[in-house]
């Protein structure tokens, strides 16, 4: 079998970012997925992303466990760490790196059965612990690699290629996302790039845990008449909540706004989230109304899409546990075990 590589030579009037990378320093190898699927689309919109906020790709550190989904971190941010776990378990490896060096930028990549199944224990703990994360499931709910069978995000009711019916009731990771306590929420669907790019952006510059969900249609089993998950069902009941932009902050504003005007949501670390509000009954920063809002449409069987929620000031996991500033991988072993008078200093402050 003959593998084709990309060529390493860049054209030299390629554009540039603040950081001195062009787009293609941001790729990765060539997919092996099928041609024309979703997950590809995902994988450009986080070169995208990447390159329009000037990350410098060693500094980004991207984590997945087992399936289609968990195969695209070799298709983008080839210069960046990496880490493929074993299924369902990138969440715990992802938090441990994290705790470790907490100066990287952590990109978590699974998929519906990875998060939704046999790593649901583990996407529930990582979030509502408020790692500092980017995490997106790449959601068309089979299994692809294994032909098909429905994952745990499959619609009741939905029909499979081979026309077998859904009875079992669907886990949505958003709303379980949001009660679980993320405090960046969104969702979008792989072919709408101008939605999905500044989510990522946002999901990025987001000091907490930033979670989006992204119908991407499996084109081989998943991607038929009465398929909930195919590309025709979700142009058709798509039911975007807001217009969103990204930009770096020069200052802070914040505002009350009127339907259709544009309001800011200032983000901890200075950035800024720019919605522009379609319709008058969503705020995505009230957490109660972002569920109200997601389980209003889902009984409409329309899909929401966009920002849902977004705290302006999350704390992750390192002020939780009130970590030093520090990265722990940098400390000498004087640091990290300063001795016996220092532990039972501490014991004797717990008792």
């Amino acid at each position: 079998m003959t593998y084709i590589t990309k060529p390493r030579l860049h054209h030299p009037s390629l554009t540039r970012n603040e950081a001195g990378y062009t787009r293609r320093d941001y790729e990765g190898k060539i997919s092996t997925l099928c041609a024309g699927c979703g997950h590809d689309s995902i994988s450009a919109a986080i070169i995208q992303a990447c390159w329009e906020l000037d990350i410098e790709p060693h500094r980004v550190a991207k984590l997945s466990g087992i399936g289609c989904s968990s195969k695209t971190p070799d298709y983008f941010l080839g210069a960046s760490h990496g880490f493929n776990s074993v299924h369902g378990r990138m969440p715990s490896v992802l938090t441990g790196a994290n705790l470790a060096n907490r100066d990287l930028v952590y990109l978590g990549v699974s998929g519906d059965g990875d998060s939704a199944s046999i790593g649901l224990g583990q996407f529930a703990h990582c979030v509502r612990r408020g790692v500092n994360m980017t995490y997106i499931v790449e959601n068309n709910g089979v299994y692809g690699l294994t032909k098909g069978q429905f994952s745990a995000t499959a619609d009741k009711g939905s029909k499979s290629k081979r026309g077998v019916l859904n009875s079992d009731s669907a886990i949505d990771l958003v709303a379980l996302a949001l009660q679980l306590g993320a405090t960046y929420v969104a969702r979008s669907f792989s072919g709408d790039k101008d939605q999905l790019v500044p989510l990522i952006k946002g999901a990025l510059a987001h000091e907490g845990a930033a979670f989006i969900d992204v119908i991407s249609p499996c084109i081989a089993f998943n991607n038929h008449s009465g398929s909930t998950k195919s590309l025709d069902y979700v142009r058709e009941h798509n039911e975007a909540v807001n217009r969103i932009d990204f930009f770096p902050s020069r200052e802070a504003i914040v505002a009350d706004y009127a339907p259709g005007s544009v309001t800011d949501v200032p983000q901890h670390d200075g950035t800024i989230l720019r919605l522009r509000k379609l319709h008058a009954d969503h705020d995505a920063s009230n957490h109660l109304e972002a569920m109200a809002y997601l389980q209003k449409h889902q009984a409409l069987g329309e899909i929401v899409t966009g920002l849902l929620y977004v705290d302006p000031n999350p704390e992750d996991l390192h002020a939780h546990l009130q970590t030093v500033s520090a990265p722990l991988n940098t400390l000498n072993a004087g640091a990290l075990s300063p001795g016996k008078a220092a532990l039972d200093k501490l014991n004797a402050s717990l008792r």
